[in-house]
């Protein structure tokens, strides 16, 4: 079967296993060329949301990095099926398995949902069993547009939609490589509180008590959780909508997680991350838009980070610099963007930006080619003409 890139609007339909391979490879490369002078690194990690974006990229970098980390992963995806090739977070769980078992480091797959009962009973015994029963680390990365109340079983869900009054922009679709312009109305109150229920705190806290119930947490662990705050540009949508509630409320249980930490001399920590293509990112009305401009000033300056670069600069640059952190105590990986000379020059090319000249004026092909790679698209060491075979692809497991 030859596999090529099925894309509408801004979701892929497809995947293509060597190309998260290829992904997975070069992520590593760069975190083993990382040093670190801090003798306080994690050694034992429990990713939550592992398989793609800032949560694979953490899981790399702690584990390819100085840390040398045994990691446990938690992801909901899928592989083979009479539905297609699967998703690309399956095969970057194997593949990240199969480096890691290389370098003979712990590297445990769970897949499921993290929301649910049943998998935190399975991290618990995979702590216990694979860990030595403790976790240094626990990184907070979930991405999802969904939560079930534990309670109804029902389903809250989230919806990105400024707040107060309504907002117009435009957007990239992939599919026709086109922008389009947008209108968005204002959020219910329903929407903002399901939101803030999806992708705030409440979680993460719930996350971190059933581990410290269960005595999983080692003497000084600590937590990390991202987030985004961005420029003046994108707060209309981002920063005072609903996604940005929901961050806000993200921030607040940081406290209520360092008091909880208090007793193992544990801390709580929330990383600020740099705009970014990811599967998440993509959906925000207006946010891609700035993305082009952005990279594309960022490139020419030589300062454009993906993922990993923004992992490996937070876990072997900032970590342990209180100097990195700002007057709420937030790691700040956002620096550089938000430089003063980059924002000059995006709201520039912003400014000219239309939807006859955005392929120009922007780095549309650089944002098109990251969206791309993640499904495991465009890279140039893999041969996408050449048959995969989908009888062994059944045989791999994360």
């Amino acid at each position: 079967m030859i596999i090529q890139p099925q894309i509408q609007g801004v979701v892929a339909r497809s995947c293509h296993p060597f190309g998260c391979q290829a992904a997975v490879s070069e992520q590593i490369a760069k975190s083993q060329t990382q040093q670190s002078s801090s003798d306080a690194l994690p050694k034992r990690v429990l990713i939550l949301g592992a398989s793609s974006g800032f949560g694979l990229a953490s899981r790399i970098a702690l584990a390819f990095g100085p840390a040398k980390a045994d990691t446990i992963g938690v992801s909901f995806e899928r592989g083979v099926s009479d539905k297609g090739i699967g998703s690309a977070g399956w095969y970057n769980n194997i593949f990240f398995h199969q480096a890691a078992e290389q370098d003979e480091l712990v590297s445990t797959n769970i897949v499921g949902d993290a929301f649910s009962s049943e998998i935190r009973e399975q991290v618990a015994k995979a702590i216990e069993q694979d860990l030595g029963g403790q976790v240094d680390l626990v990184v907070y990365s979930l991405a999802t547009g969904i939560r079930p109340n534990p309670e109804t079983g029902e389903f809250w869900r989230s919806a990105i939609r400024p707040v107060g009054e309504s907002v117009e922009g435009y957007s990239v679709n992939f599919e026709k490589n086109s922008l389009d312009k947008v209108s968005l109305p204002p959020a219910t109150e329903q929407e903002i509180d399901e939101t803030i229920k999806v992708m705030g705190g409440e979680d993460w806290l719930s996350w971190m008590q059933f581990l410290t119930e269960r005595n999983l947490l080692a003497k000084g662990c600590e937590t990390v959780a991202y987030s985004y705050i961005g420029p003046e540009h994108t707060h209309a949508i981002y920063h005072k909508g609903t996604l940005g509630l929901a961050k806000t409320h993200l921030h607040h249980t940081r406290d209520d997680i360092n008091t909880l930490l208090e007793s193992i001399k544990g801390n709580a920590n929330i990383a600020v991350c740099k705009a970014l293509v990811t599967k998440a990112s993509v959906f925000i009305p207006g946010l891609t838009p700035y993305l082009l401009a952005l990279y594309r000033v960022m490139k020419d300056k030589g300062l454009h980070e993906g993922c990993i670069e923004q992992m490996n600069r937070l876990f072997y640059g900032k970590w342990h610099d209180a100097a990195d952190r700002d007057a709420e105590g937030l790691i700040r990986i956002d620096d550089w963007e938000l430089r003063a000379d980059i924002q000059l020059e995006v709201n520039a090319l912003l400014a000219e930006m239309t939807s006859e000249n955005f392929d120009n004026i922007g780095d549309y092909q650089g944002v098109l080619g990251e969206f791309l790679q993640l499904n495991g698209f465009a890279f140039p060491s893999v041969d996408y003409n050449q048959d995969v075979d989908i009888e062994a692809l059944k045989a791999l497991h994360p």
